[in-house]
């Protein structure tokens, strides 16, 4: 019989996942998968949830919100396992199942999965870590790190308004270099967002990424008057274009070499990232990924 290993992390978003598991191994019975699953807690992380696969394995489930799949996408790379994995979005934002199109319900997730065909897409790298959907600096990117893991589940998304609203006293320039094939940036910044994926918390910043043209989506918001940057933010969180903006650079790369010297920290996908300074690319077609729809 064919198996799918299920990663799950029971503390994702609600805790939705643990009264859902007899729906995600009920509809593998129905297509003949043998489930194995692997309960991520403080106690058992990542690391032992690959142990013992061999070609009986056809693919890897993981349930959770983009740090899940971030950590899972990590120790497949760096194990050399090159199966395909699906999504079952169960976390806060799941902002890279909703770029590939996953429903939130984990029936129909599964459903989905198993009727589909594997498609190859990018994923973005910081230095020797992987990112599925946002790579970040400059204010607010440790906002996630910082909120209590709790208040997460209590609270959702509400929770890293409020932690990000603590942060307002911190608002100051930040100095950073940024180079790429075709761009170059030497100068005071607020904040750095790198794509793979096209939102970041629910807010659709990154309209123009596509989930295999081998190429990241860059924003810098630059350094300015307070009252011009709280114009920007609205116009970003309202999904607007941004070309011309004033304040605001976005372009495309392949990759990108980031220098900064500046007491802050990079955020991948919700956890701590390397330090600087930074190389970051697009590794083309680096997963192969179920349940995408077209």
């Amino acid at each position: 019989m064919n198996k799918v290993k299920f990663i799950y992390n029971p503390y994702s978003g609600e805790n939705t996942i643990v009264t859902d598991i007899d729906k995600v191994i009920a509809v593998h019975q129905k297509y003949g998968y043998e489930v194995v699953p692997y309960r991520v807690s403080f106690e058992y992380d990542m690391s032992k949830a690959f142990e013992g696969m061999d070609e009986s394995y056809k693919y890897i489930l993981v349930a959770g919100g983009d740090g899940t799949v971030d950590t899972a996408v990590n120790h497949m790379k760096n194990l050399g396992i090159n199966l395909p994995i699906a999504i079952l979005p169960v976390g806060t934002a799941n902002d890279f199942a909703k770029f590939i199109g996953m429903p939130e319900n984990v029936e129909a997730d599964c459903e989905q999965i198993l009727n589909s065909r594997p498609k190859k897409v990018d994923i973005g790298k910081v230095n020797d870590k992987y990112f599925i959907n946002v790579a970040s600096t400059g204010l607010f990117t440790d906002v996630s790190q910082k909120t209590d893991v709790n208040l997460k589940n209590t609270m959702g998304k509400l929770a890293y308004y409020v932690k990000g609203i603590e942060q307002l006293p911190n608002f100051r320039k930040l100095k950073i270099k940024v180079k790429s094939e075709n761009t170059y940036f030497d100068g005071d910044m607020y904040l750095m967002l790198v794509f793979n994926g096209r939102t970041a918390g629910n807010f659709k910043f990154a309209y123009k990424a596509e989930v295999d043209d081998g190429l990241l989506d860059v924003i810098i918001i630059k350094a300015g008057p307070i009252k011009d940057m709280i114009a920007l933010f609205i116009k970003m969180l309202r999904g607007e274009h941004l070309e011309n903006t004033a304040g605001l650079m976005y372009f495309k790369t392949e990759k990108i070499e980031v220098e900064c010297h500046e007491n802050i920290v990079t955020d991948i996908d919700g956890e701590r990232g390397p330090d600087f300074p930074l190389v970051i690319e697009c590794v083309k077609e680096g997963i192969e990924v179920l349940g995408i729809r077209d």
